[in-house]
């Protein structure tokens, strides 16, 4: 695959109908530990980190890095999304040489049932696309996670397999972007 690291990076904010797509800045820190640290968010990722050793280890800026987006509504950060190449030391890597790409994203609870995801994470896959055409995408979640299963549906992930890992059953769901006829 491709490096996401030769993409020019950061990119222009993108934006859609409601949101800001853009690089993280030291402004976001604080809504970065509140992600880590809510046992809302993390319900489905193994539960919160401790607020004191992330107010120590989270970086002045946090998550500069190719394919990592903040979410920002309104001048404020809501969430993160995130198109990256797979790590075969990550979580779920059930397929390590499948040469893809995973989506992720994290959303501050306030956030949730309003389409912000969806809005956020279609941009995600828009610009990955432009970016590194026709390299698909997985993203992973449990399958007790509904809003999660359902927001995979909504993107146009199909499903590639499940699987056991952490005491649930987790889902795998691929994403390939369309190639309009020649």
């Amino acid at each position: 695959m491709t490096e996401l690291a030769v993409v020019a990076w950061p990119v222009a904010p993108i934006k859609t109908e409601r949101l800001v797509l853009r690089e993280s800045e030291a402004r976001d820190r604080a809504a970065f530990i509140e992600l880590f640290a809510s046992s809302d968010v993390h319900t489905y990722l193994g539960g919160p980190q401790p607020r004191d050793e992330l107010e120590r280890s989270v970086p002045e800026t946090p998550g500069r890095r190719p394919g990592h987006f903040v979410i920002e509504l309104d001048g404020a950060m809501i969430g993160t999304v995130e198109v990256s190449r797979r790590d075969a030391e990550r979580r779920g890597n059930v397929r390590p040489d499948a040469g893809e790409a995973e989506l992720s994203y994290l959303f501050l609870p306030e956030a949730w049932g309003r389409g912000y995801a969806a809005e956020a994470c279609a941009a995600a896959l828009s610009w990955f696309a432009d970016a590194l055409p026709g390299v698909p995408v997985v993203l992973y979640t449990q399958t007790a996670n509904a809003r999660s299963m359902r927001l995979a549906a909504k993107l146009g992930f199909t499903e590639v397999q499940r699987f056991e890992k952490w005491d649930a059953e987790q889902w795998m769901g691929e994403w390939s972007p369309v190639t309009p006829p020649a």
